[in-house]
């Protein structure tokens, strides 16, 4: 593996334990910018495990990247939470740790799915994020039952922002996507990948396009 991987725990404001990972390129590390990447929902399985091929992506192409389990995913303490508002705080809070323990003072945020709509009502809230990544935000009706809450925050973050789908989102239709970022403030972009689902866009098979579209992006902060 051409990175080193390091665990740590990390304290919410709210007392819950954070099961989290460091993924560090073996050789020179290319910015002191770190990655922060946000896992799909908890409810539905999701936990940093599904991020781990884009982290490794990221440190193999020269930066640091952080993966955590949210609250009541994986090794991490707690509950998750319906709407994905208690879950801010776990972001915030390795966001925090990052800035303290990894000596940045540059963060890029990263939401998976509905680590999207989280990340995004995150971003505000920590001063040193410079750019937000969203990979297959939920912004569809169905899905905005339970994170339509979080859209207004990252529609009116005024930092660059990448919007990555694909075309064939079953959550989102590429319309749906057009409609929402026609309002957003600040540099917005759109990449689309061609036929691919959802869930399919998490999978394996895509995670190093995604680390060469996180790291495509980085390079215009």
């Amino acid at each position: 593996m051409a990175c080193l991987v390091e665990s740590s725990t990390v304290e919410t404001s709210d007392g819950i334990k954070l099961h989290t990972r460091v993924f560090k390129p073996r050789e020179e590390i290319k910015d002191n910018l770190v990655v922060v990447l946000v896992h799909p929902y908890s409810l539905l399985g999701g936990c940093q495990a599904l991020l781990k091929g884009t982290a490794l992506g990221l440190a193999e192409r020269g930066y640091r990247a952080v993966t955590f389990d949210m609250r009541g995913a994986g090794r991490s303490t707690g509950r998750g939470s319906l709407t994905g508002f208690s879950e801010v705080k776990d972001v915030v809070a390795v966001c925090k740790w990052v800035c303290d323990n990894l000596s940045s003072d540059r963060i890029l945020l990263v939401g998976s799915s509905a680590g999207a709509p989280i990340a995004g009502s995150s971003a505000s809230q920590i001063e040193q994020v410079v750019g937000y990544v969203s990979l297959g935000y939920p912004f569809g009706l169905t899905a905005s039952i339970l994170f339509g809450r979080h859209h207004k925050a990252i529609l009116q973050y005024p930092k660059p922002k990448l919007f990555v789908m694909g075309t064939q989102d079953g959550f989102t239709s590429v319309k749906q996507l057009r409609n929402k970022l026609s309002s957003a403030a600040g540099l917005v972009e759109t990449h689309l990948i061609e036929g691919a689902g959802h869930f399919q866009m998490e999978g394996p098979a895509y995670d190093a396009q995604m680390a060469d579209l996180i790291t495509g992006f980085i390079a215009k902060l």
